[in-house]
């Protein structure tokens, strides 16, 4: 089995971000780190994160900063990656790509504990970067100019020191002085010496100042000072002529202010008021604002608040720091101040967002100080404030992320066209069901009902040179409709048009002319209201017009063909006839070139299921160029030219193409390239659209030409990053449309369905899915899907809350406390945490705020009925006392007295700190009422441990409980147990079952440090007659399964915690043998091998993908497409597996693979073999994500790769759009 591996939806998650001006210029552009991949990202001028460019580098990102060369305009990007190099890339504006301007080798590749990659720091002069690893390496690199200003780096200079963790480092603000490093370190040598442990309760740690002497070339340890245990980040602090240099240690409630020869300036961090005593506050992000005259600091809590740190100094140095209340924002793994103005928030779950500066926080709010700083018997004395709404901050944008997926299911329940994938993203207040549908976004400006049911819509300018549109244009079945654009859109008479008949087409001709085409003639309107009118011959009507602003083409009925063109005056003269063999289906005139008069080619589309290219050069006018014949007759066909491009904005290299699109009756899009000299067709690609055949509109899209298809529903053909992608969007069947242009709405699409007119923009080009979020409650766990009844049972739970009950409760003596009044929030819908919490008056949301946080063994869960079509919760029941849902499956008993019941798996009082303990494991079973719209409990039955899987077997339910496999029934007043196997090595974590077989996934829990016993696959088989569950095979390679699937009888597909998915399946002539095995004394009293089952099942597939994947799914995306195998990852990314059919596919794929690992190496420095096979070898699968970066080569590369395969660059995009279009 060979797989093709295609990342559907790029990660969402942000691990890191930072900001500056990276295209050169006053812009300020941000540059995120999504786990493997690089994106660069720019606010416009309303305030909306755009998407500059993106790019997979095959390899981990684990730090990222930025400098810029004194002096200089733009800043370069360094990476620290597991590579084991340091690489520097420069932004390049003209091809929108990053170009590596350095990479040097100074480790292994991995993540590893010693080399270095994990933190990076950089002098604020941009004079030298510090790259350092988790423990004792740190290597400092000096940057420079050579005479022609490119960067240069210097070899490495060592800051080693042995024994020594780092937790933070950064660059310290000297001016032009020698750089100085800051790093907080911890020494354990001592305490690895001592095996009483007294030496590691004593460990200390320090800050350290490392100096670069640039005269020397050499690093030395300046000076170290002890610092608070709780230390976890380093802050630079401005310095040379802006500020008194040195470093803010963010430490477990405190700030402390440091530098060489100074004396501690320490504050207290303010924490919230209903803060058990027992938690502390860290620091979990940091951003600093520097101008001229002032700077400060916005550090953010690990519960979301933001605090404004200023420091008060004079030539005497620092003598105060003051850490005042900012506002509260969800949880953030990076933040960065613009200078335009804007807070970038990259959130750790859950959605980013992009604020704005209302107030940079002058205003008097809680605040601590230095000054007031109290010490008491206890320690210092705290300062506590009480969250508020946003008051410096204004949410102008957001990215959505899915960041993290726990669960998916792709399933059909609205019964569209594609299924829909229903997947549990987040955390706590911010987790969400998504439903992601494949398709773009479109967001609606305007619906508006029209007078009857409209044929057809068109938009006019009145001059070549205009901005916007003037009219629209509206035909039914015996009238036109004429509405003007302006402040409104309104009907007016005096255009000209002639309004008792159906028009055929409405379009600009020559400059500033109007055309009408309508059955019996052509209405040409000028620009100081002449008309001139054309009439057919005899009782002939015209029943198709193609036209491109010079040219037009008429087709009579009988099958003549009449040809207009525009003279030198802006008259319309007839230049040609020609008869056609039959009645002409549809017709264009490619657009006309730059420079040129007219276009030379005209498409014409005949019943007999033909293309005809004909010549409309005045030398072979109407002579036959080419001919295609199609599988249908054609129904509409449109010219699109793809101008040339070297990088630019679509960030790939092509040269200028026609291609000629052709919908046709069976409801497939014809593609062909049309010969820009011969006009001979070439390279035909056909997808099938829907059950409608396709009708094709031109629109922009972005400033240039892109193709909107109406079918059973909507597509958009356009270019992005280099590849053709054709989308489809989340709308409704429409019957006809034109691009629309006006100062609301610049680049929009009008279109008619029914008898509605619709005004809607496109959002967001070049994304996959759009989706739709119904808010939960807490962390969601698992869930099933009731596939008669339409209906998701969603299980969720959080440790160290407070239930829902008791936050009301808190809520409302905060208000009454706070003077406010009852609020009149108790009803479900506001103790969700809602959407948009902008409209609600609710002074503290709970999206945004948090859940205020309990001890930890306090647990809060929910078990929640939820209907996708409504999004409405039709049941919401909260465990009560501290229980947690971990597990839930539906199951039907052999007494079919209930009917389907829901069985859920929860613990008591679960801790894992210090040692993992429970008071008690149920299984709790619950019968559906209301036909299925709410649950009772029948009974709960407890069990020794957490029931992490349930699975129903043969009429009764099998349960993972610890270690152990049971099989229960059920009783009245609890569950029965039939019968169980102890021998699985440590916890079962996935249950599936097929016919008399079990498939069981195991992990291994971190306190076993004795056991060596750790499967990943376990096949099981139930013998009836002898009530015994025997184990036949197992794997021999240990996992940490994260993810399961069942593929087919002898096949599993997993998932490992450590981003690598594998199939395992069970030899042939094992699997016949067991099923042959009459007796079951085979397996009865076969010898096990390596302490495990008798059997080992073989790895058949193997392949890392570099992200924690959490869920594996089999399913077809598109309507007679293969099956694939989905899977969701913990980063927010979406990807498919999908199986090879054809030899030849196989071997042209990996050839493609291999040439472009040569070619086109990865951005980061990664080998792109060892990162595939960073831990197994990478076995039968081929990495569609590499082979999909062909098109961004540049065209001599592309060249050259495709003549080692003897092929055209042209079929290999081919072979890349069809793989990827039996995806999605």
């Amino acid at each position: 089995m060979y797989l093709y591996n295609l990342t559907l939806q790029q990660a969402t998650g942000i691990v890191s971000a930072i900001n500056g001006n990276f295209s050169g210029g006053k812009v300020q552009e941000i540059v995120v780190a999504r786990g493997k991949i690089l994106s660069l990202l720019r606010p416009d001028d309303l305030g909306k994160l755009q998407t500059l460019h993106s790019v997979e580098i095959f390899g981990c990102i684990r730090s990222l900063a930025q400098f810029r060369l004194t002096g200089a305009q733009k800043d370069y990007i360094v990476v620290g990656s597991d590579s084991g190099r340091i690489v520097i890339l420069e932004y390049n504006k003209e091809k929108n790509v990053f170009d590596k301007v350095h990479q040097e080798t100074f480790g292994k590749s991995g993540c590893r504990r010693i080399v270095p990659g994990q933190y990076l720091a950089v002098d604020p002069k941009g004079r030298a970067v510090m790259i350092g690893a988790c423990e004792k390496q740190k290597l400092v690199y000096v940057l420079n100019r050579d005479t022609a200003a490119r960067l240069t780096i210097s070899s490495p200079l060592e800051a080693h020191k042995s024994h020594t963790i780092v937790y933070s480092i950064c660059g310290v603000d000297c001016g032009f002085d020698n750089p100085i490093f800051a790093s907080i370190e911890l020494d354990y040598s001592e305490a690895d010496q001592d095996s009483t442990g007294q030496a590691a309760n004593e460990a200390q740690k320090h800050l350290t100042f490392y100096e670069l002497d640039l005269g020397l070339n050499h690093v030395s340890r300046k000076w170290s000072e002890q610092v608070d245990n709780g230390a976890n980040m380093l802050v630079t602090v401005p310095g040379g002529g802006d500020g008194p240099s040195g470093v803010l240690v963010c430490a477990e409630n405190f700030v402390i202010y440091k530098n060489q020869g100074h004396p501690d300036v320490r504050a207290v961090i303010p924490r919230r008021a209903d803060l058990p005593a027992e938690r502390g506050v860290l620091i979990v992000s940091a951003a600093t604002h520097k101008q001229k005259s002032m700077f400060f600091f916005l550090l953010q809590t690990e519960y979301g608040d933001i605090f404004k740190v200023t420091l008060e100094h004079g030539n005497e140095g620092v003598t105060e720091l003051k850490i005042k209340y900012f506002d509260t924002i969800p949880v953030t793994a990076s933040m960065c101040v613009l200078k335009t103005g804007f807070l970038f928030a990259a959130s750790e779950f859950g959605n980013h967002a992009l604020y704005q500066f209302q107030a940079i926080g002058d205003d008097p709010d809680v605040e601590s100080s230095s000054s007031t700083l109290m010490e008491t018997e206890e320690g210092f004395q705290p300062v506590f404030f009480q969250p508020r709404g946003l008051k410096n901050l204004v949410r102008i944008d957001q990215a959505e992320s899915l960041m993290p997926i726990m669960d998916m299911k792709i399933a059909n329940l609205f019964e569209e066209e594609t299924p829909q994938i229903f997947s549990l993203c987040g955390r706590g207040p911010r987790s969400s069901l998504r439903i992601l549908r494949p398709g773009l976004a479109i967001s609606e400006m305007a619906v508006s009902q029209l007078p009857g049911v409209p044929s057809a819509v068109w938009t006019v300018k009145k001059n070549v040179s205009d901005a916007f549109d003037a009219y629209i244009v509206v035909s039914f079945a015996n009238a036109t409709l004429v509405l003007s654009i302006g402040e409104t859109v309104e009907e007016v008479s005096d255009s000209g048009f002639l309004d008792t008949t159906p028009s055929l087409s409405v379009s600009l001709i020559g400059d500033d002319s109007l055309m009408q085409v309508h059955p019996n003639g052509i209405r040409h309107i000028r620009e100081d209201g002449r008309i001139n009118e054309w009439r057919t011959p005899g009782k002939r009507t015209i029943v198709k017009v193609g036209s491109n602003g010079l040219q037009v083409v008429i087709a009579l009925s009988g099958g003549e063909l009449i040809y207009f063109e525009v003279d030198m005056t802006g008259q319309l003269m007839e230049v040609e006839k020609h008869e056609m063999s039959g009645d002409v289906a549809c017709l264009d005139i490619a657009p006309v070139p730059e420079g040129r008069q007219r276009s030379r080619f005209l498409a014409v589309g005949s019943y007999d299921n033909t293309i005809r290219i004909l010549s409309l050069d005045p030398d072979d006018c109407m002579q036959i160029l080419s001919v295609q014949s199609v599988s249908s007759p054609p129904e509409s066909l449109l010219f699109l030219e793809v101008k040339a491009s070297v990088g630019g904005e679509d960030g790939a290299d092509h040269p200028a193409n026609l291609f000629l699109n052709a919908g046709l009756q069976n409801g497939v899009l014809f593609r062909t390239v049309v010969d820009m000299v011969t006009g001979q067709l070439s390279d035909s690609r056909s997808r099938f659209l829907g059950l409608r055949a396709p009708k094709l509109f031109s629109v922009k899209v972005r400033g240039r030409p892109a193709m909107l298809c109406l079918s059973s529903r909507p597509w958009l053909g356009y270019i992005h990053q280099g590849h053709f992608l054709l989308t489809p969007l989340s709308y409704e069947t429409l019957e006809f449309a034109a691009s629309f242009s006006s100062d609301q709405c610049a680049e929009g699409v009008v279109a008619v369905a029914g008898d509605a007119l619709r005004v809607f923009t496109i959002e967001r080009l070049g994304e996959t899915f759009n989706e739709t979020a119904i808010p939960l409650r807490y962390t969601p766990r698992r869930f099933v899907m009731q596939p008669k009844r339409k209906l998701l049972v969603i299980i969720e739970s959080d440790q160290g809350s407070y239930t829902a009950e008791e936050r009301e409760a808190a809520r409302k003596e905060c208000f009454e406390a706070a003077g406010m009044g009852e609020n009149g929030n108790g009803n479900v819908n506001e103790m969700e945490n809602g959407g948009d919490d902008e409209d609600k008056e609710d002074p503290l949301s709970d999206e945004q705020y948090g859940y205020p946080k309990a001890e930890s063994n306090k647990w809060v869960s929910c078990i929640r009925i939820l209907d996708p079509r409504t999004a409405t919760t039709t049941c919401l029941l909260e465990l009560q006392d501290s229980e947690a849902a971990f597990s839930v499956c539906t199951v039907n008993f052999h007494d079919k007295e209930y009917g389907a019941l829901l069985a859920v798996g929860t613990a008591k009082g679960l801790q894992f700190w210090p040692k993992k303990s429970l008071v008690a494991g149920f299984i709790h079973i619950y019968r559906f009422l209301e036909d299925g719209r709410s649950l009772e409990l029948l009974h709960k039955t407890q069990v020794e441990g957490v029931p992490l899987a349930l699975c129903q077997f043969q009429g009764r339910l099998l349960a993972g409980i610890g270690s152990v496999l049971r099989l229960y029934d059920l009783g009245k007043k609890r569950l029965l147990r039939k019968c169980e196997n102890k021998l699985f090595p440590n916890t079962i974590v996935s249950i599936h079952t097929y016919r008399d077989r079990i498939y069981v996934g195991d992990i291994q829990e971190i306190n076993n440090k004795y056991d060596p016993l750790l499967q990943s696959f376990h096949f099981c088989k139930y013998r009836r007659d002898e009530n015994q569950l025997y184990i036949f095979a197992d794997d021999v390679v240990p996992r940490w399964l994260t993810a399961s699937y069942h593929i087919d009888f002898d096949t599993m597909a997993g998932a490992d915690k450590f981003g690598n998915v594998y199939f395992v399946r069970l030899p042939q002539d094992v699997s016949d043998e067991i099923e042959e095995d009459p007796t079951g004394g085979k397996i009865k009293w076969e010898q096990g091998r390596l302490n495990g089952a008798p059997n080992k099942v073989e790895e058949i597939v193997q392949f890392h993908i570099g992200d924690v994947v959490t869920c594996l799914q089999k399913a077809s995306l598109i309507p007679g497409g293969g099956e694939c195998v989905l899977y969701g990852t913990v980063m927010g990314s979406l990807g498919a597996l999908l199986p090879f059919t054809s030899r030849d596919d196989v071997d042209f794929f990996s050839h493609l693979e291999m040439h472009m690992r040569q070619e086109h190496p990865p951005l980061c420095g990664r080998d792109h073999m060892a990162y595939r096979s960073a831990y197994f070898p990478v076995k039968d699968v081929i990495d569609g994500d590499l082979c999909e970066q062909f098109p961004t080569l540049p065209l001599d590369l592309q060249r050259k790769i495709a003549d080692e395969l003897d092929r055209t660059p042209g079929e290999i995009l081919k072979k890349l759009e069809e793989i990827r279009n039996k995806i999605i």
